[in-house]
């Protein structure tokens, strides 16, 4: 293996790749250890392959995107944000693009490509990386980390151990949750994982049949037990078993959580939400006195998607073939409400494997949130999805684990200074 290394990274994904060279940078022995063939399997397949990178907002609303636990994340985001991420990537000859809700993405290369370019900066910097090597757990000595424990038994000695091992989900990417179990032989607290960004299963055959419809400019709500506790304006997706689309997935995590709670949830479709009540029933006026002498499936062409016709007939109890001046104010009404509220009961989520994210982790209370470092154990830090942290979609996640990444690695080498001053 060579040089004894100062510092074991467990991990290769971005958190992982940039916390390595980072350490390795300022003159740190690293070693990387993925358990997979290569880095950054996960990074690979982000934004469909696009890499949704990172998002240009400022860091008050960036942060309000991951929720009750997001202001951990202060202390990492004043040291490596936006912008030192993006002069990072443009140093690798990677050149980004602000799209939509200000998501950037790089200009002209793939997810693929990004992996390549920043596995190979980390390697450059002088970490040694070591694929096919699956930890098993850290090594604690009278309170401090002093390596890790591979699965075939190999004991690797080290001053000081980054866990960057990602969540729970996409487990084909590596993300198994070895980083979970880790932590709590460590002695750390593990707040219950489940899935975050995942797509939601609804009862009856309403979805099944809109299977492929893809609705924009929609706001979808989560209604827990009568009450309305979330919504989110955008795109959204049928599929055969329910819900999915970036604002059903951003919404995931509220219902998993008032799921696993026992509450009754639903999600309910705002389908003209640019309409109140009022504006939306002068619209109905003027479209069935437009069609007067047409059938009632004929003027809904002018409201919905085709495929969305049949379904708002049979909720709506009109027949399609209603000539249209027949219909009374009270099921006009009717269709009033539904636009406004068209409503799935929600039966559960798909698996944790299906998730983009894994929510909950390693307990915040116990890292410091300065440098990463353990509050337990000396000398042992997290960093990425490994922790309790989780945001919705847009870029916000990736920042995260590049920006605990780069604090945990730069942890460690003001670690190593003070321990070379020592001597």
């Amino acid at each position: 293996m060579g040089e004894a290394s100062y510092l074991i990274v467990v991990g290769a994904g971005p958190a992982g790749l940039i916390a390595a060279g980072t350490a390795a940078r300022y003159g740190i022995p690293t070693l990387l250890l993925e358990k997979m063939d290569r880095p950054g399997r996960k990074l690979r397949i982000t934004g469909k392959g696009r890499c949704n990178l990172t998002n240009q907002t400022d860091v008050r609303d960036f942060i309000s995107h991951f929720g009750k636990n997001g202001a951990f994340l202060y202390q990492s985001f004043s040291r490596f944000f936006v912008s030192d991420l993006v002069q990072f990537l443009e140093g690798l000859g990677i050149k980004i693009v602000v799209e939509r809700g200000g998501r950037i993405f790089p200009a002209e290369l793939d997810a693929v490509q990004v992996t390549e370019r920043v596995s190979g900066w980390t390697i450059k910097q002088g970490v040694q990386l070591e694929t096919h090597r699956a930890v098993k757990e850290i090594l604690v000595h009278g309170g401090r980390a002093a390596g890790v424990a591979l699965q075939d038994g190999t004991q690797i000695p080290a001053k000081a151990v980054i866990v960057a091992s990602g969540g729970a989900s996409y487990t084909g990417t590596g993300s198994s949750g070895d980083g979970y179990r880790m932590a709590e032989r460590a002695g750390h607290t593990i707040i219950p994982i489940r899935p975050a960004l995942v797509p939601l299963k609804t009862a009856g055959r309403t979805a099944a049949d809109l299977q492929g419809l893809t609705l924009k400019n929609v706001r979808a709500s989560v209604i827990v037990d009568g009450k309305k506790t979330a919504s989110e304006f955008g795109e959204m997706l049928f599929t055969h078993f329910g819900l999915s689309g970036p604002i059903i997935l951003t919404l995931s995590g509220r219902v998993v959580d008032a799921l696993r709670n026992g509450s009754r949830v639903q999600i309910t479709i705002d389908l003209k939400p640019a309409l109140d009540e009022q504006k939306l029933d002068n619209r109905l006026l003027r479209e069935i006195n437009a069609h007067h002498k047409q059938q009632f499936s004929t003027m809904l062409k002018e409201l919905l998607p085709a495929s969305l016709i049949p379904v708002c007939v049979e909720q709506n109890v009109i027949p399609a073939e209603k000539i249209c001046a027949e219909i009374t104010a009270k099921e006009r009404h009717r269709l009033l409400v539904w636009l406004k509220d068209f409503r799935f009961e929600v039966v559960g989520s798909l698996p944790l494997e299906a998730a983009i994210i894994t929510a909950g982790g390693v307990a915040l209370n116990e890292i410091d949130p300065r440098s990463m470092q353990s509050k337990l154990v000396a000398g042992l830090y997290f960093a990425g999805e490994v922790l309790d942290v989780n945001a919705d979609t847009g870029g916000y996640n990736l920042q995260a684990a590049f920006s605990t990444g780069w604090m945990a690695g730069m942890a460690i080498v003001q670690q190593f200074k003070t321990d070379q001053e020592k001597r």
